[in-house]
């Protein structure tokens, strides 16, 4: 029992510096543990066009995650029908503060 006591304050100190609010980037991404800022590829379609192009966001601070960056919300935000292409960009400060944004580009 003393043992179980003794690792409580080690097992949230590693959740805490876990953070509760990570970058969750639509293919996963690569993660830093101090800052992250990166960008990448949803997915690709055969529509040739991308004449619009529209963005949805969400975000969290402190284990409290809010928004909506569905491709669904960005593709309605740009009043896009046909999607062409997808991206995603991703950027969080220690676990602390994350934001993703899907950015949909089509017709």
């Amino acid at each position: 029992m003393k043992k179980l006591i003794g690792y409580s304050p080690v097992v949230a100190l590693a959740a805490l510096v876990a953070g509760c609010v990570a970058p969750m980037g639509p293919v996963g991404g690569v993660v830093g543990s101090i800052y992250t800022d990166v960008s990448g590829p949803v997915l690709a379609t055969s529509h040739s066009s991308s004449s619009k192009m529209g963005e949805a966001s969400s975000q969290g601070i402190l284990g409290f995650a809010t928004g909506d960056s569905s491709i669904k919300t960005a593709a309605a935000n740009g009043g896009i029908t046909k999607i062409q292409h997808v991206d995603y960009h991703t950027k969080a400060v220690l676990g602390v503060w994350a934001k993703t944004t899907v950015i949909v580009y089509g017709e």
